[in-house]
């Protein structure tokens, strides 16, 4: 009986060994996964400040920078759509070029990334751009926007939900007559 209640005991404290082991070790990988998390959002905001300068020119048809090149097709655009900032001769633009391709087939056009010498130039073409709303580029319409990294840009299409959501409730408790409280 003895030999028993020793082997029960023993088997007991390995057992607790291993649970203390399978602690330290769940503890290390949550460390690891937090750091992991930390090192990934360094390096997301160093790539968003190095694209810092950056214009994203959206539904510009492939062909159209032969030529030309894409610094041409910017200032084709500032020229027809911001009449203001086609008499401004000091934006200066240090290279364009279309993004890679990649595997979503579903895009009709590879975006045009443009990165100016100055970011107060890549303001001002951006705030004439919200301010005009409607861009066309020889009668087509396109869209100038910041150039972040992808993971930045998950990020916002992730709050912007939580916005609207926000925003549909506010409208909802200040509108007693809304669509959705009338039966």
């Amino acid at each position: 009986m003895e030999t028993t209640m020793a082997r029960i005991e023993e088997a007991e404290e390995r057992i607790g060994e291993l649970e203390d082991k399978i602690m330290e070790k769940e503890e290390a990988e949550k460390k690891r996964d937090k750091k992991i998390q930390e090192y990934e959002g360094k390096i997301r905001e160093l790539s968003d400040t190095l694209k810092r300068n950056n214009i994203r020119i959206i539904r510009i048809p492939e062909e159209e920078e032969r030529g030309k090149g894409a610094e041409g097709v910017l200032e084709e655009i500032i020229a027809e759509n911001f009449l203001d900032l086609g008499k401004e001769k000091d934006i200066e633009i240090q290279e364009a070029q279309r993004t890679p391709f990649s595997r979503n087939l579903n895009r009709s056009a590879r975006h045009i990334i443009v990165k100016l010498a100055k970011y107060k130039d890549k303001e001002k073409i951006l705030k004439a751009a919200r301010d005009k709303r409607a861009l066309t580029y020889k009668g087509r319409p396109i869209r100038l926007v910041t150039d972040l990294s992808t993971e930045t840009w998950q990020a916002r299409k992730k709050w912007q939900e939580i916005f609207n959501v926000m925003n549909r409730k506010k409208y909802a408790a200040e509108n007693p007559l809304s669509s959705k409280s009338v039966i």
